[in-house]
């Protein structure tokens, strides 16, 4: 993957929180854009392309259930993971109830969870634009065919 296939939106109103993940992560050879702003994240994610957001749920404002909503809204194909500290089913079932990958709750003590998380949500981004480049071709032979 390039790096701007691995390129990762985290929304967090914990300015450490997101310091702390942005290392673990970019070690990890994940690029990621750190945003404490519910605000900019739609523009953060177009502005850079995301195709993978973290979204903390409990923020001041908009939270992360209703970010998660306008997300999927604008392009169902972004793949959201919640990293919350809202620990309760309701919290889970809500999260894919929106369409969130996976829910994953904080505080944050193994890494391995959310790299693995992390990796099968790429393996489905590019999954899904490997059936986009099929259809393209798909549609070019047609196109040069007639």
């Amino acid at each position: 993957m390039s790096e701007r296939e691995k390129t990762v939106l985290h929304v967090d109103d914990d300015p450490a929180l997101l310091r702390i993940v942005s290392a673990r992560l970019s070690a990890h050879g994940y690029r990621v854009i750190s945003e404490t702003s519910v605000e900019r994240c739609m523009v953060r994610l177009l502005e850079e392309d995301c195709r993978v957001a973290i979204l903390d749920i409990d923020m001041p404002g908009k939270d992360g259930l209703e970010l998660l909503t306008d997300i999927k809204r604008l392009d169902g194909g972004i793949q959201v993971i919640m990293l919350t500290g809202l620990v309760s089913i309701n919290t889970i079932l809500e999260s894919m109830r929106r369409g969130a990958e996976a829910c994953i709750f904080k505080p944050v003590t193994d890494y391995d969870q959310l790299l693995e998380t992390l990796e099968g949500t790429f393996k489905k981004v590019d999954r899904w634009w490997g059936t986009l480049d099929e259809l393209n071709t798909r549609k070019t032979r047609q196109t040069t065919s007639k």
